[in-house]
């Protein structure tokens, strides 16, 4: 299948942007550099989680996750990776993502008009949370996670984790939304942090699957 490499940021490998065909672009490209690329049947992102989710965000925007399978080769820690057991050599990774089998997986939308591909984190939170229509949060918590669920199902799996002398409880549900309103907060997402606090925050399954390289 091969397809069109876009090796990210600081991201750069030797063995792979020493190659013709891959084309250099800043991390987290957005549509100056990703755009032009898209009428390919396979994107194949070299970075990190942040960097997948802006080209995946661009597949979303542009009406093209129906045509474009994305393809990963993980620089550094990859919740992504891990999620969806993508090989985390680079060599490995660049084979499967050039030509593995495309595998449909969830596709996670927020409310700001970004995806997450990989893990959201807000941290600390007081307020109100719901799955779908159920109250799972009123009052505190460390920290909430969300990521894609890695077992199809409606969609997210969401944990909201508060820590304690001793380990720490954790409450996991998986809706196809998650909602909540709080005291400002901070927002994660796919390692990148949100430019601003927020009060609320909603996470949502979207009606397409990214198509994703997950192996031969």
């Amino acid at each position: 299948m091969h397809g069109i490499v876009l090796a990210c940021g600081n991201s750069q490998l030797p063995m792979i942007t020493q190659r013709d065909d891959v084309h250099v672009v800043p991390s987290r490209p957005g549509k100056d550099h990703v755009d032009q690329h898209l009428d390919a049947d396979r994107l194949i992102v070299v970075g990190t989680d942040a960097d997948l989710a802006a080209v995946a965000l661009r597949l979303l925007r542009k009406e093209k996750l129906g045509s474009v399978a994305l393809g990963y080769v993980p620089v550094g820690n990859s919740p992504v990776a891990a999620l969806w057991g993508i090989s985390t050599d680079p060599a490995r990774a660049l084979d499967i993502a050039r030509n593995g089998d495309v595998d449909p997986v969830p596709f996670v939308r927020d409310d700001v008009g970004g995806v997450l591909v990989g893990l959201g984190v807000l941290s600390p939170v007081r307020g109100v949370g719901y799955s779908d229509a159920d109250n799972v949060l009123r009052g505190q918590a460390s920290r909430i996670e969300c990521t894609p669920d890695p077992e199809g199902g409606l969609g997210l799996v969401v944990r909201i984790v508060n820590k304690r002398l001793i380990g720490s409880r954790i409450r996991e549900s998986r809706p196809r939304a998650f909602q909540l309103g709080c005291l400002p907060t901070t927002a994660v997402l796919d390692g990148h942090k949100h430019p601003r606090p927020v009060d609320k925050w909603t996470w949502y399954r979207h009606t397409e699957d990214l198509r994703l390289v997950r192996g031969l």
